[in-house]
Protein backbone atom coordinates (compact mmCIF):
# COMPACT_ATOMS: atom_id res chain seq x y z
CA UNK A 1 0.00 0.00 0.00
CA UNK A 2 1.32 3.44 -0.95
CA UNK A 3 2.08 5.83 1.91
CA UNK A 4 -0.15 8.87 2.29
CA UNK A 5 1.02 11.74 0.06
CA UNK A 6 2.99 14.41 1.90
CA UNK A 7 0.91 17.53 2.46
CA UNK A 8 3.03 20.46 1.29
CA UNK A 9 2.32 24.06 2.17
CA UNK A 10 4.13 25.67 -0.73
CA UNK A 11 4.84 29.39 -0.66
CA UNK A 12 3.31 29.85 -3.14
CA UNK A 13 1.32 26.95 -4.60
CA UNK A 14 -0.36 28.74 -7.52
CA UNK A 15 2.79 29.27 -9.58
CA UNK A 16 3.77 27.46 -12.78
CA UNK A 17 7.18 26.41 -11.43
CA UNK A 18 5.62 24.86 -8.34
CA UNK A 19 2.76 23.18 -10.21
CA UNK A 20 5.25 21.67 -12.65
CA UNK A 21 6.99 19.82 -9.83
CA UNK A 22 4.04 17.44 -9.71
CA UNK A 23 4.19 14.11 -11.56
CA UNK A 24 2.55 14.61 -15.00
CA UNK A 25 1.53 10.94 -15.25
CA UNK A 26 -2.03 10.67 -13.87
CA UNK A 27 -1.61 6.91 -13.41
CA UNK A 28 1.50 7.27 -11.25
CA UNK A 29 -0.11 8.79 -8.20
CA UNK A 30 1.44 11.70 -6.38
CA UNK A 31 4.00 11.40 -3.63
CA UNK A 32 2.96 14.82 -2.37
CA UNK A 33 0.03 17.16 -2.69
CA UNK A 34 0.23 20.94 -2.93
CA UNK A 35 -2.22 22.60 -0.59
CA UNK A 36 -4.00 25.59 -2.12
CA UNK A 37 -2.73 29.03 -1.21
CA UNK A 38 -4.68 30.37 1.76
CA UNK A 39 -6.93 33.33 0.91
CA UNK A 40 -5.29 36.70 1.51
CA UNK A 41 -7.60 39.01 3.50
CA UNK A 42 -8.81 41.84 1.29
CA UNK A 43 -7.13 40.51 -1.87
CA UNK A 44 -8.80 39.38 -5.07
CA UNK A 45 -9.18 35.64 -5.74
CA UNK A 46 -5.99 34.14 -7.10
CA UNK A 47 -3.71 36.62 -5.34
CA UNK A 48 -1.40 34.70 -2.99
CA UNK A 49 0.76 37.55 -1.71
CA UNK A 50 1.54 38.47 0.99
CA UNK A 51 1.33 34.75 1.73
CA UNK A 52 -0.46 33.93 5.03
CA UNK A 53 1.71 30.83 5.39
CA UNK A 54 4.65 33.10 6.23
CA UNK A 55 2.88 34.41 9.33
CA UNK A 56 3.82 32.87 12.70
CA UNK A 57 0.31 33.13 14.13
CA UNK A 58 -1.19 31.49 11.02
CA UNK A 59 1.27 28.58 11.32
CA UNK A 60 0.37 28.03 14.96
CA UNK A 61 -3.36 28.23 14.19
CA UNK A 62 -3.19 25.74 11.29
CA UNK A 63 -0.62 23.33 12.69
CA UNK A 64 -1.55 19.76 11.79
CA UNK A 65 -2.95 20.69 8.37
CA UNK A 66 0.39 20.32 6.56
CA UNK A 67 3.51 18.17 6.89
CA UNK A 68 6.16 20.36 5.25
CA UNK A 69 6.57 24.01 4.32
CA UNK A 70 8.40 24.67 1.05
CA UNK A 71 9.35 28.28 0.36
CA UNK A 72 9.94 29.39 -3.23
CA UNK A 73 8.98 33.09 -3.50
CA UNK A 74 7.38 35.89 -1.54
CA UNK A 75 9.51 36.39 1.57
CA UNK A 76 10.21 40.01 0.60
CA UNK A 77 6.80 40.88 2.06
CA UNK A 78 8.17 40.11 5.54
CA UNK A 79 10.77 41.70 7.79
CA UNK A 80 13.67 39.67 9.11
CA UNK A 81 12.15 39.87 12.60
CA UNK A 82 8.88 38.46 11.32
CA UNK A 83 10.71 35.61 9.59
CA UNK A 84 12.57 34.80 12.81
CA UNK A 85 9.22 34.54 14.65
CA UNK A 86 7.82 32.44 11.80
CA UNK A 87 10.77 30.04 11.89
CA UNK A 88 10.33 29.72 15.64
CA UNK A 89 6.67 28.77 15.03
CA UNK A 90 7.74 26.06 12.58
CA UNK A 91 10.18 24.64 15.13
CA UNK A 92 7.54 24.81 17.86
CA UNK A 93 5.13 22.79 15.74
CA UNK A 94 7.95 20.51 14.46
CA UNK A 95 7.21 21.32 10.82
CA UNK A 96 10.30 21.03 8.58
CA UNK A 97 11.24 23.76 6.13
CA UNK A 98 12.45 23.19 2.56
CA UNK A 99 13.87 26.25 0.79
CA UNK A 100 14.53 26.56 -2.94
CA UNK A 101 16.93 29.42 -3.55
CA UNK A 102 15.57 30.67 -6.86
CA UNK A 103 17.05 34.12 -6.46
CA UNK A 104 20.32 35.13 -4.88
CA UNK A 105 19.73 38.64 -6.23
CA UNK A 106 16.04 39.46 -6.10
CA UNK A 107 14.68 40.63 -9.49
CA UNK A 108 12.13 43.03 -7.97
CA UNK A 109 14.47 44.79 -5.52
CA UNK A 110 17.11 47.36 -6.42
CA UNK A 111 18.59 47.35 -2.93
CA UNK A 112 19.36 43.72 -2.06
CA UNK A 113 20.31 44.37 1.58
CA UNK A 114 17.05 43.30 3.23
CA UNK A 115 16.66 40.28 0.96
CA UNK A 116 20.19 39.06 1.74
CA UNK A 117 19.46 39.53 5.44
CA UNK A 118 16.45 37.26 4.94
CA UNK A 119 18.63 34.63 3.28
CA UNK A 120 21.06 34.95 6.19
CA UNK A 121 18.21 33.66 8.37
CA UNK A 122 16.47 31.24 6.01
CA UNK A 123 19.40 29.37 4.48
CA UNK A 124 20.89 28.19 7.81
CA UNK A 125 17.44 27.36 9.21
CA UNK A 126 16.14 25.25 6.30
CA UNK A 127 15.97 21.50 6.81
CA UNK A 128 16.71 21.02 3.11
CA UNK A 129 18.14 23.42 0.52
CA UNK A 130 17.56 23.30 -3.23
CA UNK A 131 18.54 25.53 -6.13
CA UNK A 132 18.41 25.34 -9.93
CA UNK A 133 22.01 25.40 -11.18
CA UNK A 134 25.45 24.31 -10.01
CA UNK A 135 26.66 27.90 -10.28
CA UNK A 136 23.99 29.09 -7.87
CA UNK A 137 24.83 26.20 -5.54
CA UNK A 138 28.47 27.35 -5.59
CA UNK A 139 27.45 30.88 -4.56
CA UNK A 140 25.17 29.67 -1.76
CA UNK A 141 27.92 27.39 -0.46
CA UNK A 142 30.49 30.20 -0.46
CA UNK A 143 28.19 32.67 1.27
CA UNK A 144 26.41 30.46 3.77
CA UNK A 145 28.52 27.31 4.10
CA UNK A 146 25.75 24.94 2.93
CA UNK A 147 25.51 23.46 -0.55
CA UNK A 148 21.99 23.12 -1.97
CA UNK A 149 20.98 20.13 -4.04
CA UNK A 150 20.54 21.12 -7.68
CA UNK A 151 17.14 20.43 -9.26
CA UNK A 152 16.76 21.73 -12.80
CA UNK A 153 13.99 24.12 -13.77
CA UNK A 154 10.93 22.32 -15.21
CA UNK A 155 9.13 23.37 -18.35
CA UNK A 156 7.14 26.61 -18.39
CA UNK A 157 5.17 26.26 -21.63
CA UNK A 158 2.43 23.57 -21.56
CA UNK A 159 3.81 20.13 -22.43
CA UNK A 160 1.92 19.75 -25.75
CA UNK A 161 3.67 22.90 -27.06
CA UNK A 162 7.17 21.92 -25.94
CA UNK A 163 9.25 21.06 -28.99
CA UNK A 164 6.22 21.38 -31.27
CA UNK A 165 6.75 22.54 -34.89
CA UNK A 166 7.20 26.29 -34.99
CA UNK A 167 4.92 28.47 -37.11
CA UNK A 168 6.52 29.58 -40.36
CA UNK A 169 7.21 33.27 -40.85
CA UNK A 170 9.09 35.52 -43.23
CA UNK A 171 12.43 37.04 -42.33
CA UNK A 172 14.26 36.94 -39.02
CA UNK A 173 12.37 38.19 -35.97
CA UNK A 174 14.13 39.65 -32.94
CA UNK A 175 11.81 40.24 -29.99
CA UNK A 176 12.30 42.79 -27.22
CA UNK A 177 9.55 42.59 -24.60
CA UNK A 178 9.74 45.39 -22.03
CA UNK A 179 6.54 44.37 -20.22
CA UNK A 180 6.00 46.86 -17.37
CA UNK A 181 9.72 47.51 -16.91
CA UNK A 182 10.39 45.16 -14.02
CA UNK A 183 12.96 46.52 -11.60
CA UNK A 184 15.87 44.49 -12.96
CA UNK A 185 15.25 45.46 -16.61
CA UNK A 186 17.56 48.14 -18.06
CA UNK A 187 16.74 48.43 -21.77
CA UNK A 188 18.04 51.95 -22.48
CA UNK A 189 21.75 51.05 -23.00
CA UNK A 190 20.73 48.13 -25.23
CA UNK A 191 18.08 49.58 -27.54
CA UNK A 192 20.25 51.68 -29.87
CA UNK A 193 23.03 49.12 -30.44
CA UNK A 194 20.40 46.39 -30.81
CA UNK A 195 18.46 48.13 -33.53
CA UNK A 196 21.69 48.93 -35.39
CA UNK A 197 22.73 45.27 -35.13
CA UNK A 198 19.31 44.15 -36.38
CA UNK A 199 19.64 46.56 -39.30
CA UNK A 200 22.82 44.73 -40.37
CA UNK A 201 21.14 41.31 -40.52
CA UNK A 202 19.46 40.60 -43.86
CA UNK A 203 15.70 40.31 -43.51
CA UNK A 204 15.70 41.04 -39.77
CA UNK A 205 13.07 43.04 -37.92
CA UNK A 206 12.96 44.18 -34.32
CA UNK A 207 9.60 43.43 -32.68
CA UNK A 208 9.16 45.54 -29.54
CA UNK A 209 6.35 44.92 -27.05
CA UNK A 210 5.53 47.12 -24.08
CA UNK A 211 2.63 47.63 -21.73
CA UNK A 212 0.71 50.94 -22.01
CA UNK A 213 1.72 52.13 -18.53
CA UNK A 214 5.28 52.66 -19.76
CA UNK A 215 3.98 55.80 -21.51
CA UNK A 216 2.04 56.96 -18.43
CA UNK A 217 3.97 59.58 -16.45
CA UNK A 218 2.01 58.64 -13.31
CA UNK A 219 3.17 55.02 -13.48
CA UNK A 220 5.51 54.13 -10.62
CA UNK A 221 8.25 52.78 -12.90
CA UNK A 222 7.82 55.38 -15.64
CA UNK A 223 11.16 56.19 -17.25
CA UNK A 224 11.18 59.10 -19.73
CA UNK A 225 14.20 57.58 -21.48
CA UNK A 226 12.24 54.40 -22.21
CA UNK A 227 9.20 56.36 -23.35
CA UNK A 228 11.39 58.43 -25.70
CA UNK A 229 13.08 55.29 -27.02
CA UNK A 230 9.70 53.70 -27.79
CA UNK A 231 8.60 56.81 -29.72
CA UNK A 232 11.87 56.81 -31.67
CA UNK A 233 11.51 53.11 -32.50
CA UNK A 234 8.01 53.75 -33.84
CA UNK A 235 9.61 55.91 -36.54
CA UNK A 236 12.34 53.39 -37.39
CA UNK A 237 11.54 51.14 -40.39
CA UNK A 238 13.59 48.29 -38.85
CA UNK A 239 11.23 48.07 -35.86
CA UNK A 240 7.62 47.20 -35.11
CA UNK A 241 6.38 48.59 -31.80
CA UNK A 242 3.36 47.06 -30.09
CA UNK A 243 2.05 48.87 -27.00
CA UNK A 244 -0.66 46.63 -25.58
CA UNK A 245 -1.93 45.17 -22.30
CA UNK A 246 -0.34 42.14 -20.70
CA UNK A 247 -0.58 39.04 -22.86
CA UNK A 248 -2.46 35.99 -21.66
CA UNK A 249 -0.34 32.88 -21.26
CA UNK A 250 -1.52 31.38 -24.60
CA UNK A 251 -0.76 34.70 -26.34
CA UNK A 252 2.71 34.76 -24.77
CA UNK A 253 3.48 31.21 -25.91
CA UNK A 254 2.37 32.13 -29.45
CA UNK A 255 4.56 35.23 -29.36
CA UNK A 256 7.65 33.30 -28.23
CA UNK A 257 7.09 30.64 -30.88
CA UNK A 258 6.85 33.27 -33.63
CA UNK A 259 10.16 35.06 -32.93
CA UNK A 260 13.66 33.74 -33.52
CA UNK A 261 15.44 35.58 -30.69
CA UNK A 262 14.15 37.03 -27.43
CA UNK A 263 16.31 39.83 -26.01
CA UNK A 264 16.45 40.12 -22.21
CA UNK A 265 17.84 43.39 -20.89
CA UNK A 266 18.51 42.20 -17.36
CA UNK A 267 20.70 44.38 -15.17
CA UNK A 268 20.91 41.50 -12.69
CA UNK A 269 19.34 38.07 -12.31
CA UNK A 270 19.92 34.62 -10.87
CA UNK A 271 17.66 32.31 -12.91
CA UNK A 272 14.91 32.99 -15.42
CA UNK A 273 11.60 31.31 -16.18
CA UNK A 274 11.54 33.31 -19.44
CA UNK A 275 14.72 31.52 -20.52
CA UNK A 276 13.05 28.16 -19.83
CA UNK A 277 9.96 29.14 -21.80
CA UNK A 278 12.17 30.04 -24.76
CA UNK A 279 13.96 26.70 -24.44
CA UNK A 280 10.58 24.97 -24.51
CA UNK A 281 9.65 26.49 -27.87
CA UNK A 282 13.09 26.60 -29.52
CA UNK A 283 13.72 30.35 -29.39
CA UNK A 284 17.17 31.78 -28.67
CA UNK A 285 17.67 34.17 -25.77
CA UNK A 286 20.07 37.08 -26.19
CA UNK A 287 21.10 38.51 -22.81
CA UNK A 288 23.99 39.84 -20.76
CA UNK A 289 26.10 37.37 -18.83
CA UNK A 290 24.29 37.70 -15.50
CA UNK A 291 23.52 35.18 -12.79
CA UNK A 292 23.39 31.61 -14.07
CA UNK A 293 21.29 32.01 -17.23
CA UNK A 294 23.99 30.43 -19.39
CA UNK A 295 23.75 27.24 -17.34
CA UNK A 296 20.05 27.05 -18.07
CA UNK A 297 20.78 26.77 -21.79
CA UNK A 298 19.69 28.38 -25.03
CA UNK A 299 21.34 31.72 -24.14
CA UNK A 300 23.72 33.83 -26.24
CA UNK A 301 25.46 36.31 -23.94
CA UNK A 302 26.90 39.63 -25.11
CA UNK A 303 29.00 40.39 -22.01
CA UNK A 304 28.71 42.36 -18.79
CA UNK A 305 25.35 43.87 -17.85
CA UNK A 306 26.93 47.07 -16.55
CA UNK A 307 28.50 47.90 -19.93
CA UNK A 308 26.50 48.72 -23.09
CA UNK A 309 26.83 45.95 -25.69
CA UNK A 310 28.68 46.76 -28.89
CA UNK A 311 26.86 46.71 -32.21
CA UNK A 312 29.44 44.30 -33.60
CA UNK A 313 28.99 41.83 -30.73
CA UNK A 314 25.20 41.89 -31.00
CA UNK A 315 25.41 41.49 -34.77
CA UNK A 316 27.69 38.46 -34.44
CA UNK A 317 25.32 36.80 -31.96
CA UNK A 318 22.29 37.50 -34.13
CA UNK A 319 24.08 35.88 -37.07
CA UNK A 320 24.73 32.80 -34.90
CA UNK A 321 21.05 32.69 -33.98
CA UNK A 322 20.00 33.05 -37.61
CA UNK A 323 22.30 30.27 -38.81
CA UNK A 324 21.32 27.60 -36.27
CA UNK A 325 18.53 26.76 -33.89
CA UNK A 326 19.20 26.26 -30.16
CA UNK A 327 19.48 22.70 -28.90
CA UNK A 328 16.03 21.19 -29.10
CA UNK A 329 14.12 19.94 -26.12
CA UNK A 330 11.13 17.66 -26.60
CA UNK A 331 7.86 17.23 -24.78
CA UNK A 332 9.05 13.76 -23.77
CA UNK A 333 12.26 15.26 -22.33
CA UNK A 334 10.25 17.62 -20.17
CA UNK A 335 7.76 14.90 -19.23
CA UNK A 336 10.59 12.65 -18.05
CA UNK A 337 12.19 15.56 -16.19
CA UNK A 338 8.89 16.26 -14.43
CA UNK A 339 8.70 12.66 -13.25
CA UNK A 340 12.23 12.83 -11.84
CA UNK A 341 11.53 16.18 -10.15
CA UNK A 342 8.35 14.86 -8.56
CA UNK A 343 10.14 11.75 -7.26
CA UNK A 344 13.08 13.72 -5.91
CA UNK A 345 10.89 16.29 -4.16
CA UNK A 346 8.90 13.47 -2.59
CA UNK A 347 12.15 11.96 -1.28
CA UNK A 348 13.30 15.30 0.12
CA UNK A 349 9.97 15.89 1.87
CA UNK A 350 9.91 12.42 3.43
CA UNK A 351 13.53 12.72 4.51
CA UNK A 352 13.06 16.04 6.36
CA UNK A 353 9.89 14.69 8.01
CA UNK A 354 11.83 11.66 9.28
CA UNK A 355 14.67 13.85 10.51
CA UNK A 356 12.33 16.25 12.25
CA UNK A 357 10.43 13.40 13.90
CA UNK A 358 13.71 11.89 15.05
CA UNK A 359 15.07 15.16 16.35
CA UNK A 360 17.82 15.40 13.73
CA UNK A 361 19.04 18.70 12.34
CA UNK A 362 17.72 20.91 15.13
CA UNK A 363 19.58 24.10 14.32
CA UNK A 364 20.71 26.34 17.15
CA UNK A 365 19.62 29.88 16.44
CA UNK A 366 16.91 32.43 17.14
CA UNK A 367 14.49 30.42 14.98
CA UNK A 368 14.85 27.35 17.22
CA UNK A 369 12.63 28.84 19.87
CA UNK A 370 11.19 32.21 20.72
CA UNK A 371 13.34 34.94 19.20
CA UNK A 372 15.64 36.40 21.80
CA UNK A 373 15.41 40.08 22.62
CA UNK A 374 19.20 40.40 22.39
CA UNK A 375 19.46 38.79 18.95
CA UNK A 376 21.15 41.25 16.54
CA UNK A 377 18.57 40.48 13.82
CA UNK A 378 15.93 42.18 15.97
CA UNK A 379 17.76 45.52 15.89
Amino acid sequence: MRPRPVRVLSVPSDHSYVQHLLDPDPAAGQGFVLLPDPPVPGAAPGVWWPHPGLDAAWVLEHAGEFDVVHVHFGTESKTVEELVEWLAALRRTRVPLVLTVHDISHPHLRDQTSYHEQLDVLVPAADALLTLTEGAADVVERRWGRRPEVVRHPHVVPLPLVGAPRPRHEGFRVGLHLKSLRTNLDPVPVIDPLREAVRRVDGARLHVHAHPELLDEDFGRYDPRVADALRTLEEDPVAEVHVQPRMSDPQLWDYLRCIDVSVLTYAWATHSGWVEACRDVGTWVLAPDVGHLLEQGGVLAWGRADEPPSVDRLHDLLEVARDRRPQTISSQDRFDQRRLLAARHTEVYRQVIRERAGGARVVDGPWAGAAREDDPRRR
